[in-house]
């Protein structure tokens, strides 16, 4: 356990010490909800519709962004087969990068998610709904990035094997945080749709790690 927290913890000050570490993330999630009028048009209607759809999609590519380095500098430069060496579990070490990033990265991106929510016409009142809903969705997005990283880990050019291994994985969670703004935003059931985003979280708490320790040994080796 204290070797997983140094890695957390060395990740967290490197991710921070960066400078800018969630910069592209936000700017793309940003960016992608500020075209959606032009595309849909700046109806309130059209924007309270295609609203929570848009921003589902766009935190999920966003989340996408940091994957491609989450392993492949560590097994560049042979930190990776120092932990291994030092007799860190492999599942520990990859939990805890993915842990280290999604709070350097997923956080900005659900703090800054209720405003690009009320650009697109949703309720204000809503806002809370909307951080919950991302941060969950944003943890989920990364844990099952993470697996795509590290099967891309030893790629030089592995963006294009991430985004098709983790892609699939993430449409759930887009359906369900979808369905949950959806129905905040209109005063329905949000309870089920919370619920079954925080349960997909929870499944890549308990899968990826696995998923992603057996592709960094393939790497290592």
């Amino acid at each position: 356990m204290s070797g997983s927290f140094s890695v957390f913890s060395r990740e967290l000050k490197l991710a921070w010490s960066g400078g800018g570490g969630a910069a592209l993330p936000v700017g793309f999630f940003a960016a992608a909800c500020s075209i959606t009028p032009f595309a849909v048009g700046n109806g309130v209607e059209n924007l309270k519709v295609a609203g929570p759809g848009v921003m589902w999609i766009a935190l999920a590519l966003a989340s996408l962004l940091p994957m491609e380095r989450l392993f492949q500098a560590d097994l560049e430069d042979g930190t990776l087969d120092a932990y291994a060496g030092s007799g860190i579990g492999m599942e520990g070490i990859a939990l805890a990068k993915t842990l280290a990033h999604w709070i350097a990265t997923g956080i900005p991106l659900a703090i800054i998610a209720p405003v690009l929510w009320i650009m697109l016409q949703g309720p204000p009142e809503a806002a809370l709904f909307v951080i919950v809903f991302s941060l969950i969705g944003s943890a989920a997005f990364f844990l099952f990035g993470s697996i795509g990283a590290a099967l891309a880990a030893a790629m030089r050019r592995g963006s294009l094997l991430i985004a098709l291994v983790t892609l699939p994985l993430y449409v759930p969670t887009m359906i369900f945080g979808a369905a949950g703004l959806y129905a905040a935003a209109s005063g329905g059931e949000w309870a089920a749709p919370l619920m079954l985003t925080a349960a997909a979280a929870l499944f890549g708490v308990a899968t990826s790690s696995f998923a992603a320790a057996m592709a960094l040994r393939t790497a290592i080796d």
